[in-house]
C-alpha cells in the first residue's frame, strides 16, 4: 500500500535522527569535559573522572532501556515500522556500556589491568556490570542482517532475549554501586520490571491466539 511504501521511504531519514540523537549525550560529554578544561566552567563538577564514569554508564542503561521499550511501544502505537530502529539504539547501549568500561580502566585505573582483575574479584558491582557488558558482546555482533540470517530467526530471537537478563544485571549494578540517594535505579528497575512484565504478557497472549486459530484435527 502507499502508506507503507510512505513509511519505508522515510525510514533513512529517521535513521540519520536516530544516529544523531544517539551521538547527543556523548557530544554532550565531549564539550563538558573541553569547557571544564579551556573555560574553567564545572559542568563535571569537582570529580570530573567520576561524573563522566557515571554518566557513560547511566546512558548505557537508559539505551538498554529504550531498546526493550521499543516493541511495546510499537505494539501500543500499532507502528510495527519503530522496530526498525531497535538494532541502532541496542548498538548505542553497547557503545557507552563500553565507554564506561573503557574510561573506568583507562582514566581511573591507568591502564592497570592486575588493579582491574583484583576489583573484578573483590567487588561485586564490578562483577555484575562486567557481565553484563559481556552478554552484550554477542547481541552487538550479531545485531546486523546477515547474522540474523545465518543463525535463523529462531535462534537468533532467543538470544536477542538476553537483553533482558542485561537490562536486569544493568540496574542491580546501578543500584549496588549507589551509595545515598536510590531513587534512579529503583525507577530504572521498575521500568525494567514493567517492560518484562508486558513481554511476558504479550507472548502468553500471542500463544493462547495461536493455539485458538490452529485447525483443530479429527482423530481418526
Amino acid at each position: 500500500s502507499g502508506g507503507h511504501v510512505a513509511i519505508k521511504r522515510s525510514r533513512p531519514f529517521f535513521k540519520t535522527c536516530v544516529f544523531f540523537s544517539g551521538l547527543i549525550p556523548f557530544g554532550w560529554l565531549a564539550f563538558a569535559l573541553w569547557s571544564d578544561t579551556v573555560n574553567a566552567t564545572v559542568y563535571m563538577t569537582a570529580d570530573p573522572v567520576q561524573k563522566l564514569n557515571r554518566e557513560l554508564g547511566d546512558w548505557a542503561l537508559i539505551f538498554i532501556i529504550i531498546t526493550i521499550a521499543v516493541r511495546p511501544l510499537a505494539d501500543l502505537t500499532k507502528k510495527p515500522g519503530l522496530v526498525a530502529y531497535r538494532r541502532m539504539i541496542g548498538l548505542y547501549a553497547f557503545f557507552y556500556a563500553f565507554l564506561h568500561v573503557s574510561s573506568y580502566v583507562g582514566i581511573d585505573l591507568q591502564l592497570d589491568l592486575m588493579e582491574f582483575v583484583k576489583d573484578i574479584a573483590n567487588r561485586n558491582y564490578i562483577l555484575v556490570g562486567m557481565v553484563s557488558l559481556i552478554l552484550l558482546v554477542p547481541l552487538a555482533v550479531t545485531s546486523t542482517k546477515g547474522m540474523m540470517k545465518r543463525l535463523g530467526g529462531p535462534r537468533w530471537k532467543r538470544l536477542h532475549y538476553l537483553v533482558y537478563l542485561i537490562a536486569i544485571l544493568g540496574a542491580l549494578h546501578f543500584f549496588m554501586m549507589t551509595r545515598a540517594d536510590f531513587s534512579r535505579p529503583i525507577l530504572y528497575a521498575i521500568i525494567i520490571l514493567v517492560l518484562l512484565g508486558y513481554r511476558g504478557w504479550a507472548y502468553q497472549r500471542k500463544t493462547r491466539l495461536k493455539k485458538r486459530t490452529a485447525p483443530t484435527t479429527e482423530a481418526a
